[in-house]
Protein backbone atom coordinates (compact mmCIF):
# COMPACT_ATOMS: atom_id res chain seq x y z
CA UNK A 1 0.00 0.00 0.00
CA UNK A 2 1.48 3.33 -1.06
CA UNK A 3 1.21 6.32 1.25
CA UNK A 4 1.29 9.98 0.31
CA UNK A 5 2.06 13.16 2.18
CA UNK A 6 1.49 16.77 1.13
CA UNK A 7 4.28 19.14 2.17
CA UNK A 8 4.24 22.92 1.74
CA UNK A 9 7.48 24.00 0.04
CA UNK A 10 8.06 27.60 -0.92
CA UNK A 11 4.30 28.27 -0.87
CA UNK A 12 3.48 25.27 -3.07
CA UNK A 13 1.82 22.04 -2.03
CA UNK A 14 3.97 19.07 -3.11
CA UNK A 15 2.73 15.49 -2.97
CA UNK A 16 5.31 12.87 -1.98
CA UNK A 17 4.61 9.15 -2.30
CA UNK A 18 6.26 6.19 -0.59
CA UNK A 19 5.68 2.75 -2.07
CA UNK A 20 7.48 -0.51 -2.70
CA UNK A 21 8.44 0.76 -6.18
CA UNK A 22 10.46 3.74 -4.91
CA UNK A 23 13.67 1.85 -3.96
CA UNK A 24 13.79 0.28 -7.42
CA UNK A 25 13.07 3.57 -9.22
CA UNK A 26 15.74 5.35 -7.14
CA UNK A 27 18.31 2.59 -7.77
CA UNK A 28 17.62 2.61 -11.54
CA UNK A 29 17.77 6.41 -11.80
CA UNK A 30 20.69 7.13 -9.43
CA UNK A 31 22.45 3.78 -8.89
CA UNK A 32 22.11 4.04 -5.11
CA UNK A 33 20.23 2.44 -2.21
CA UNK A 34 17.52 4.80 -0.94
CA UNK A 35 17.45 3.25 2.55
CA UNK A 36 21.21 3.65 3.07
CA UNK A 37 21.01 7.21 1.76
CA UNK A 38 18.07 8.09 4.05
CA UNK A 39 19.90 6.66 7.09
CA UNK A 40 23.08 8.55 6.17
CA UNK A 41 21.15 11.81 5.79
CA UNK A 42 19.25 11.29 9.04
CA UNK A 43 22.56 10.74 10.89
CA UNK A 44 24.09 13.85 9.32
CA UNK A 45 21.09 15.97 10.25
CA UNK A 46 21.20 14.83 13.89
CA UNK A 47 24.80 16.12 14.11
CA UNK A 48 23.85 19.48 12.63
CA UNK A 49 21.16 22.08 12.86
CA UNK A 50 20.00 24.65 10.39
CA UNK A 51 22.01 27.49 11.97
CA UNK A 52 25.38 25.70 12.02
CA UNK A 53 24.99 23.21 9.23
CA UNK A 54 28.01 21.66 7.63
CA UNK A 55 26.17 19.16 5.45
CA UNK A 56 28.28 18.66 2.35
CA UNK A 57 27.11 19.14 -1.21
CA UNK A 58 26.91 15.34 -1.67
CA UNK A 59 24.42 15.07 1.21
CA UNK A 60 22.29 17.83 -0.26
CA UNK A 61 22.31 16.12 -3.65
CA UNK A 62 21.22 12.80 -2.07
CA UNK A 63 18.37 14.61 -0.32
CA UNK A 64 17.26 16.38 -3.51
CA UNK A 65 17.33 13.10 -5.47
CA UNK A 66 15.27 11.25 -2.84
CA UNK A 67 12.75 14.09 -2.65
CA UNK A 68 12.55 14.24 -6.44
CA UNK A 69 11.85 10.50 -6.88
CA UNK A 70 9.16 10.56 -4.19
CA UNK A 71 7.56 13.69 -5.68
CA UNK A 72 7.65 12.32 -9.24
CA UNK A 73 6.03 9.11 -7.98
CA UNK A 74 3.33 11.17 -6.27
CA UNK A 75 2.63 13.51 -9.18
CA UNK A 76 3.33 12.49 -12.78
CA UNK A 77 3.35 16.15 -13.87
CA UNK A 78 6.68 16.67 -12.06
CA UNK A 79 9.39 17.39 -14.68
CA UNK A 80 11.64 14.54 -15.86
CA UNK A 81 14.83 15.82 -14.19
CA UNK A 82 15.59 16.82 -10.60
CA UNK A 83 17.21 20.06 -11.79
CA UNK A 84 14.15 21.12 -13.75
CA UNK A 85 11.89 20.27 -10.80
CA UNK A 86 14.06 22.13 -8.27
CA UNK A 87 13.95 25.23 -10.49
CA UNK A 88 10.31 25.58 -9.37
CA UNK A 89 11.40 26.54 -5.83
CA UNK A 90 13.38 29.47 -4.47
CA UNK A 91 13.96 27.59 -1.18
CA UNK A 92 14.14 23.84 -0.61
CA UNK A 93 15.12 23.19 3.01
CA UNK A 94 16.52 19.81 3.95
CA UNK A 95 15.66 20.63 7.59
CA UNK A 96 11.99 21.23 6.75
CA UNK A 97 11.43 18.42 4.26
CA UNK A 98 13.69 15.47 5.11
CA UNK A 99 12.17 14.70 8.55
CA UNK A 100 8.74 14.50 6.91
CA UNK A 101 10.01 12.18 4.17
CA UNK A 102 11.65 9.93 6.78
CA UNK A 103 8.39 9.89 8.72
CA UNK A 104 6.51 8.97 5.55
CA UNK A 105 8.88 6.06 5.00
CA UNK A 106 8.46 4.99 8.61
CA UNK A 107 4.70 4.96 8.17
CA UNK A 108 5.05 3.09 4.90
CA UNK A 109 7.31 0.41 6.36
CA UNK A 110 5.01 0.02 9.37
CA UNK A 111 1.91 -0.42 7.18
CA UNK A 112 3.58 -3.10 5.05
CA UNK A 113 4.76 -5.26 7.97
CA UNK A 114 3.01 -8.59 8.09
CA UNK A 115 2.28 -9.93 11.55
CA UNK A 116 3.97 -13.25 12.26
CA UNK A 117 1.76 -16.18 13.13
CA UNK A 118 2.32 -17.65 16.55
Amino acid sequence: MALTKKIQIDGKEVIFRASAAIPRIYRLKFGRDIFKDLMELEKSMKKNDEDKSNLDIGSLELFENIAYVMAKHGDKSVPDSPEEWLDNFSTFSIYQILPQLIELWGLNIKSEEVPKKK
